[in-house]
Parts: C-alpha cells; sequence; structure tokens
C-alpha cells in the first residue's frame, strides 16, 4: 500500500537586492509516497505544477503590494540535493516518480558495490567524489532505475532519456522543456551524484563506467551563477534563470559564510554542518563529506566544503506526532520538553535510515533507551531535541579534527532554529555561542545572491564589504561543560547499542539445524531487504525558486 503525506515547500521568495529584505512568498505543499517500505517518492509533474502555481501566487501578491513585477531582475534556484530523476526529453513526461535523497531501497545494490571494491572499501571512490559508497547519492538511485525500470531503459536505448537533480528538471522546464529547454546543473548538485569528480569540475568517465551510466544522459555542468537561460512560460517569461546551488550550498551562501573555516548548521528533516574549506578540498578522516561549495560564476575559482550529514532531525518531531501521537503539532515539542527540563537519563538515537557522517552505517536503526517507570512523554520530546543536538556535536568534533582549527561559534539556520529550547539545548551541549539570523529563509536568500550576482545581471555585490546586514540573536551555553560532556559520553553509549541492529542472525528450522538469515527476509514477501521503517518527516524543501529584484 502506498502511504501519502504532504510536504510543506518554500517558494518563491522574492528578496530586494539591497538590503537581503524578503518581499514576497509563497508556499504549497506536495505529496510524498512511501509505496514500500524504506521507499520515499515524490511526483515530477506535481513538483513542476508547485512551482508555476507558487510563481503566480506570488505574482498576485507583489501586485497587491504595488510592486512592479517588471522590477524582478533574475531567478535562481535551489534545491533537495541527491534526489533522482529521469525524463523523456520528447515528450516531457517523468519516466519514473523522483526518488528522495534518502529512500533505502538502494542498500543491495550499495552492498555489491562495496563488497566489489578492493577490501570491501566504502570510501573506494572517495578520492575522486569526497563521498563514501552510499544510498545517500544520486549515482546508485539511477542504477536502481536502470535495473528496474523499464520505460527508463528503453528511452536510453532510444537516446531520449535525461537525467537529473530536481534543479535540472526545474530549469529544463521552465526554459522551455521539449521545446529548447536548457539540460543543466551546477557543480553543487553534480557534486552529490557520485559521478561528479570534484578535482576536474566535471562528469567522470571512469566513475560514469563504474556505475554504468552513459554519459550521453547528464546534465550539462555550469557554475553555481551565470545565465543558464531564460523563462519561457508564467508571468515571469523572459526573465533570466542565472543562479542554482543545492540548498546546503545556498544555505552557506545565504549565510554569508565565504571566508575559509567559516561554518552553518542547517536543521530541517536532516542536519547539515558545512564548512568552507577554501579553493582545495580537504579529505576527511573522520566520517565527513568534501563537497563543493559553490562556483559563482564561469572563470571564477570552485569553493569547496567539509560537510557532516545527519539523516534525522527535524523528521524525528514529525515522527513523533505522526507515527506515534505524542505531539499534535510540530510547535508543541518545545512545551513538552520544556515541561519536562531534561530527559532524566532517556536517551534517543533516532537510526531510522542507519546513521549518516560520521559512521556511514546503514545496518543502524533507532533506538530509546534508559526508560524507566518515571518517564513519559515530555522526557521523550526532550530526548528527541537533545538528539538533534547531540549528533550535531558528533559532526562538528569530526570537523574540527580534520580541518585542525576548532569553530568557536556556530551560525544556524533551517526550520527547527524557531525552537528556542532546541538553541539553547544546542549551545549548552557543544559549549559554544550559536548564533540565529532573525531572517530565517537563508537558502532561498543564497540562491537569490547567487542569481543576483551572475555576469549579465550583476544587481548583487558579493565583495564581503558590501554585503547586506542581517540582524542574528545568540544563544550561550547556561550549563558547565563536564555536564555536556556526561551527557554526551551517554548518548555514544546509546549510539553504540543502535549500531549493527540489520545483520545475518542464527535461527533454527523446524528440525533443529542452525541457518543464518538476514532479518529483512522474515518480512511479508514483496518488502524490499535492508529497508528502515517509514520515512514520515517533512522532507527538506524540495525546491525554492528565488528571485532578486
Amino acid at each position: 500500500n502506498t502511504t501519502t503525506k504532504r510536504q510543506k515547500l518554500s517558494g518563491p521568495l522574492v528578496f530586494n537586492a539591497k538590503t537581503a529584505e524578503l518581499m514576497s512568498h509563497h508556499q504549497v505543499e506536495v505529496n510524498q509516497s512511501y509505496p514500500k517500505e524504506g521507499w520515499v517518492e515524490e511526483d515530477p509533474k506535481e513538483i513542476i505544477q508547485s512551482v508555476y502555481e507558487c510563481i503566480e501566487r506570488t505574482c498576485e501578491k507583489l501586485h497587491q503590494l504595488k510592486i512592479d513585477i517588471s522590477n524582478i531582475k533574475a531567478v535562481g534556484v535551489t534545491n533537495q540535493r541527491e534526489t533522482t530523476l529521469v525524463w523523456d526529453k520528447e515528450t516531457g513526461e517523468p519516466l519514473y516518480n523522483a526518488i528522495v535523497w534518502l529512500d533505502l531501497r538502494t542498500q543491495s545494490t550499495v552492498e555489491g558495490l562495496i563488497n566489489k571494491t578492493p577490501g570491501q572499501n566504502k570510501n573506494h571512490l572517495k578520492h575522486k567524489t569526497g563521498l563514501p559508497i552510499s544510498t545517500y547519492f544520486s549515482a546508485v538511485k539511477l542504477r536502481w532505475l536502470l535495473d528496474n525500470v523499464d520505460e527508463v531503459r528503453q528511452a536510453v536505448l532510444s537516446e531520449r532519456a535525461m537525467f537529473g537533480t530536481v534543479d535540472s528538471w526545474i530549469i529544463w522546464c521552465l526554459t522551455g522543456g521539449r521545446n529548447g529547454g536548457v539540460h543543466c546543473t551546477d557543480v553543487t548538485n553534480a557534486s552529490r551524484t557520485m559521478l561528479f569528480n570534484i578535482h576536474t569540475m566535471d562528469w567522470d568517465p571512469e566513475l560514469c563506467r563504474y556505475f554504468d551510466v552513459p554519459m550521453e544522459i547528464l546534465p550539462k555542468v555550469r557554475s553555481s551563477s551565470e545565465i543558464y537561460g531564460w523563462m519561457k512560460s508564467s508571468s515571469l517569461t523572459g526573465i533570466p534563470i542565472s543562479g542554482c546551488l543545492g540548498d546546503q550550498s545556498a544555505a552557506l551562501v545565504g549565510q554569508m559564510c565565504f571566508k575559509e573555516g567559516q561554518a552553518k548548521n542547517t536543521y530541517g528533516t536532516g542536519c547539515f554542518l558545512l564548512k568552507n574549506t577554501g579553493t582545495k578540498p580537504v579529505m576527511s578522516d573522520h566520517g565527513l563529506l568534501t563537497t563543493v561549495a559553490y562556483k559563482m560564476g564561469k572563470e571564477e575559482p570552485a569553493c569547496y566544503a567539509l560537510e557532516g550529514s545527519v539523516a534525522i532531525a527535524g523528521a524525528v518531531v514529525r515522527w513523533l506526532k505522526d507515527n506515534m501521537g505524542i505531539v499534535q503539532s510540530s510547535s508543541e515539542i518545545e512545551t513538552l520538553a520544556a515541561a519536562a527540563g531534561s530527559s532524566y537519563g532517556c536517551y534517543f538515537v533516532p537510526a531510522f535510515s542507519g546513521l549518516y557522517a560520521p559512521y556511514w552505517e546503514p545496518s543502524a536503526r533507532g533506538i530509546i533507551c534508559g526508560l524507566t517507570q518515571f518517564t513519559n512523554r515530555n522526557h521523550l520530546a526532550f530526548a528527541a531535541l537533545e538528539a538533534v543536538c547531540f549528533q550535531t556535536r558528533e559532526i562538528l568534533e569530526a570537523m574540527n579534527q580534520d580541518s585542525g582549527v576548532p569553530l568557536t561559534m556556530l551560525q544556524v539556520d533551517g526550520g527547527m532554529t524557531s525552537n528556542r529550547l532546541l538553541m539553547q539545548l544546542q549551545a549548552d551541549i557543544l559549549c559554544m555561542s550559536v548564533v540565529r539570523p532573525t531572517m530565517s529563509e537563508t537558502t532561498a536568500l543564497g540562491a537569490a545572491m547567487a542569481a543576483g550576482a551572475a555576469e549579465g545581471v550583476e544587481v548583487w555585490n558579493l565583495n564581503p564589504d558590501h554585503l547586506p546586514h542581517i540582524t542574528s540573536e545568540k544563544y550561550i551555553p547556561q550549563i558547565n561543560c563536564d555536564e555536556s560532556e556526561f551527557r554526551f559520553a551517554r548518548w555514544k553509549k546509546a549510539v553504540q547499542r543502535a549500531m549493527n541492529w540489520e545483520t545475518i542472525e542464527p535461527c533454527c528450522s523446524s528440525n533443529g539445524t542452525r541457518l543464518f538469515r538476514k532479518e529483512d527476509e522474515r518480512r511479508p514477501l514483496g518488502g524490499p531487504a535492508h529497508l528502515s521503517p517509514h520515512q514520515s518527516g517533512p522532507l527538506r524543501s524540495e525546491f525554492t525558486p528565488a528571485a532578486c529584484h
């Protein structure tokens, strides 16, 4: 059975290019489906229709504000990374639903790839990609589509197939689709596919052979800030699309982390901590990703980032709401947690999709431990918020070890940062200040800045001396570091309990013979192997077109 939930998307948003003031925006919801356990999909046609609807509604709002839409100078796109689509360039029709970033159907594909590498090393491709072999990235999702969907195979054979992440699909549709649409992506999104060489800054033939992906279906790779094409329909016809950044890179730009060593953490469905490492990629020895941060123009150098990715952050709140009924709304968790004031020894490891950084352990599963008769839903709410903070501390410590220059302050953004208790907990657990901008839409702002700074548009100056000032609020640690260390040590003990849950286990046949079989193979026929429980969290914003005026 297909379980469907709705995901709220933020877009488009219109910014003033001089002040970074948010002038107008509109939101719609898009369905998310779970056809099987661990599978997460979205309808590409619904995605693009929501883009058009948002554009028209936002233009109407601007008209009501007496703002002439002819003042809009450029459009930027920021999108959820890794989500994978294939469509027919002749008909313009998607050939399958979009497979979302945290979908786990490719676990057996990943295991097969790792088993074939020397030493069964998940980091076998890291020297080129900066990434471990994981279900997270687009290449294995594309491999699954090629192996399992006849329409995709046939379209490839007849040279009609186009592959892309969500940015490519949106830009292609907005610039004309089957009537001359531009098939492109930017370096930040390309760097999350495992098909892109982060040193040569282009698709890598050896990587494509490794995954057996035909290079002709790939989009052209462009910088993050240049004119890709012009809007061909809607009220914005004729306006250039000139900015494109994956959402976490867009947040890094929107937080104005242009200097080497600056970092931000985004709290959405997952948590994503990025640290600008300048024009040279830094390879991690502690489970972090090396990724492209941005490339602000054709002739500009690429800047890189170290990234720590946590799969489940805000999604744990949605899980408590939708799956467990512990809270009635996402905002209620702050009230419940504040009433408890402590988890009273309860620790929650929300490894619903395995563990991402710094472990990259797909066999882990979620656990709640330290329960007593005294434990109630308030303590669970507090433990869920603490889990987000502990996961952030783990990736921040790994980042400090890799970079050799410890952070002294953390800049934050994303939907969860409106939870003041969470922000205070984060400062307490990190033993450092946490700084939150009062304008929370930093991801969209980053896309608008990239669009407005492009050659041929140039209404936004990215020179550090000309960047707009964004007001912020600061959270200072309020507990001593010894208490923080104790709680963090207990959390890490809980993480070890969650490890290696999905393993080959012994069992006995009816005649007493010892057999070995995987836990997942005891599920009803038709269920995929190695898959976690349904992901019911609100995924990161699938797209956020951003305009600057």
